[in-house]
């Protein structure tokens, strides 16, 4: 995972349980915006720090 995954990851965490710690109508349509963005920063980070090989060479057939 890579380091952005990571912090988003843990960001995530903390907005959940700030979330879940915070009586029922007390602030808690921003941490519903807050988790839901950090979860889904968090994918994104997952997608973008896969390895993607990629061969750069362009070879051609020699007949």
């Amino acid at each position: 995972m890579s380091r952005y995954a990571i912090t988003f990851l843990i960001l995530t965490l903390f907005a959940s349980t700030a979330l879940w710690m915070v009586p029922a109508d007390a602030f808690t349509l921003p941490l519903v915006v807050a988790t839901s963005l950090f979860a889904g920063l968090f994918v994104l980070a997952l997608f973008a720090g896969r390895k993607i090989r990629f061969d750069p060479v362009l070879r051609t057939s020699e007949d």
